[in-house]
């Protein structure tokens, strides 16, 4: 019992870089943070204000907004305070909160798998689709989605919270990941190991079976709509959201999926920082820019700000 309390604290190495290159990568990551949490706001504020975009697809982007935010809040500050130091004290509770929460990125998975089955209800049974996806069916899959992403971490947290801890407390990551906290226990990590192999197959797997069996359909249904422009519109609706789920499917399967991921090396910090800061910047701009209601809403908003400004003024 006495070697399993003797780590109260890890030290997470991060970045070893000069003092110059700290300070620019503060100023970046700060400006990537902020812009980050705005887009995402963005999108949060004018699915509620405009009556045009109050539609079940805007609703999921609502809560994959509010999912993007609450990831970026547990990791970016943390970044940027440890980008002050080269090397950076955490206790082991919150070492363990901190992975609880990164795994809590499951929930996104799943909202990726709902917004597939939205698309696939718009193109296949446009009819329909209202009373398929309906507001009620749009909470329930929402709600879905969050409570599975805040159950599923329980299990690995328990499991790695218990095993024991001594010797060297240093991590070579920039955050509690599972892969080199497991390295430091001085325990049997074995059966850890695939039990955090099979939750996240399970979720990944799982997920883009969805996905992809959405999309067979979605494609099938756009071969069949004899015109080019109807064919060219239909496809046009997915556009954003296959591209969101390419990249964010190619870092997770490069990182966790693949033989021997999950362990420590410079490689996977830096697509660990594109997967946790630079993906949740790119949802927003995807999303917004190449859509077109939403253009015209943000440009709508601004213009009401605009005129209130020049009363006030």
């Amino acid at each position: 019992m006495e070697n399993r309390t003797s780590v109260t604290k890890f030290i997470l190495l991060g970045f070893p870089l000069q003092w110059e290159l700290r300070l620019l990568s503060i100023a970046i990551f700060l400006a990537i943070y902020l812009i980050t949490l705005l887009g995402n706001m963005v999108i949060i504020v004018l699915s509620q204000l405009e009556a045009g975009l109050r539609t079940p697809m805007y609703f999921f982007l609502s809560n994959f907004s509010l999912l993007e935010i609450c990831y970026t809040l547990v990791m970016v500050p943390r970044l940027l305070k440890d980008f002050q130091h080269s090397r950076c004290a955490i206790s082991f509770r919150a070492c363990i909160t901190q992975m609880y929460f990164f795994f809590f990125s499951s929930t996104e998975f799943f909202l990726l798998a709902t917004m597939a089955y939205d698309q696939y209800l718009a193109v296949c049974h446009p009819l329909r689709y209202l009373v398929l996806m309906n507001g009620q069916a749009c909470a329930r899959l929402a709600l879905a989605s969050w409570v599975s992403g805040f159950l599923i971490p329980f299990l690995p947290k328990a499991f790695i919270s218990q095993l024991p801890f001594c010797g060297t407390n240093q991590i070579n990551h920039f955050f509690c990941d599972t892969g080199p906290l497991l390295r430091l226990s001085s325990g049997d990590t074995h059966m850890a190991n695939i039990l955090i192999f099979l939750v996240s197959a399970v979720v990944v797997l799982s997920s883009f079976l969805l996905i992809f069996t959405s999309y067979t359909l979605i494609v099938s249904a756009i071969c069949h709509i004899p015109s080019a422009t109807g064919r060219h519109k239909a496809f046009s609706t997915c556009a954003s959201h296959l591209t969101v789920i390419t990249i964010f499917y190619s870092m997770v399967i490069f990182m966790y999926i693949r033989p021997g991921s999950g362990w420590a090396s410079d490689v996977d910090k830096v697509v660990s920082v594109f997967y946790a800061i630079i993906i949740p910047l790119l949802n927003p701009v995807i999303y917004t820019l190449r859509n077109r209601d939403f253009r015209r809403a943000l440009g709508k908003v601004l213009r009401r700000v605009k005129a209130a400004l020049t009363i006030l003024i």
